[in-house]
């Protein structure tokens, strides 16, 4: 069982709420959607999946009809009491997805994050549960499009950007689907991605270089994406650091693969730590 639009609606009415634009809510209501996004996050019953924003509990009815163990996370205290009354085989947590205590959650035990996340906080937390919690292997996760776009893109392209290389860096990613705003109450004015992210058994930078170094070049690269990286990493790396990464200073940003910025970012570590 899930949700249809009429008790969706229903169900906001009998608890006295509505959409919060400020909560960036969208709550999906077509239950073909929400078992397709339960079908490309492959859960089942050896998973623990969390999903993050769980609204109404229309995907969540969806990940618990697949055998897996659910733990939903909903920042809205009025939606927690729905959660409780539509899912209750869930375990139910409130709170902000982006300020909890990831590692006390999972207790040591790998998970699957499946998410509708909202536009406002879609990029920060798919970038800081990378960062700070390995122990989320896989992520299946709905946003606006053009935040999926960023996240999967490659180099060349013009969505690629920061986010592209830190995503590459943990994991590989791709827009495994598209979704309509005809399946959403209220209808948002853009379409939305399905994004399917993978995380790597090993980052895809040099061991020796810390991950934090890494992004530091990249971050800077792509705030000045116009300029040739000679000129934007002017303070951070010197021609014979581009030399020994192989890399044309004329170049640009969004020209470099998760590789090339790894090469570049040894090569930085290296001098550095040689003049010392």
């Amino acid at each position: 069982m899930t949700l249809s639009p009429r008790e969706a609606s229903e169900l906001l009415r009998r608890h006295g709420l509505a959409p919060r634009q400020r909560l960036g809510q969208n709550f999906v209501v077509d239950p073909n959607t929400v078992r397709r996004i339960a079908r490309l996050a492959e859960v089942g019953p050896s998973d623990h999946v969390v999903e993050i924003g769980a609204g109404l509990g229309s995907l969540t009815l969806a990940l618990l009809e697949t055998g897996a163990r659910v733990t939903a996370i909903e920042l809205d205290d009025g939606l927690v009491e729905v959660l409780h009354e539509t899912v209750p085989a869930a375990r139910i947590v409130a709170g902000d997805a982006r300020q909890l205590d990831w590692a006390a959650l999972l207790d040591g035990r790998p998970a699957v994050v499946v998410a509708n996340l909202p536009y406002y906080a879609a990029t920060s937390i798919v970038a800081d549960l990378l960062d700070d919690v390995p122990l989320v292997e896989r992520l299946l996760v709905m946003v606006q499009a053009e935040v999926g776009e960023r996240l999967a893109a490659g180099p060349g392209t013009k969505a690629y950007g920061a986010v592209s290389v830190k995503v590459a860096y943990w994991a590989e990613a791709a827009v495994v689907g598209r979704v309509p705003p005809t399946v959403f109450l209220p209808r948002p004015k853009v379409d939305s991605a399905l994004v399917a992210i993978r995380r790597r058994s090993v980052p895809a930078g040099p061991p020796s270089v810390p991950a934090a170094d890494l992004f530091r070049l990249v971050r800077a690269g792509f705030g000045q994406r116009r300029k040739t990286l000679r000129r934007s990493l002017t303070d951070l790396a010197t021609e014979a650091d581009f030399v020994a990464a192989g890399i044309d200073p004329g170049a640009r940003a969004e020209q470099l693969d998760v590789e090339a910025w790894g090469r570049l970012a040894l090569a930085v570590h290296e001098h550095g730590a040689a003049g010392r």
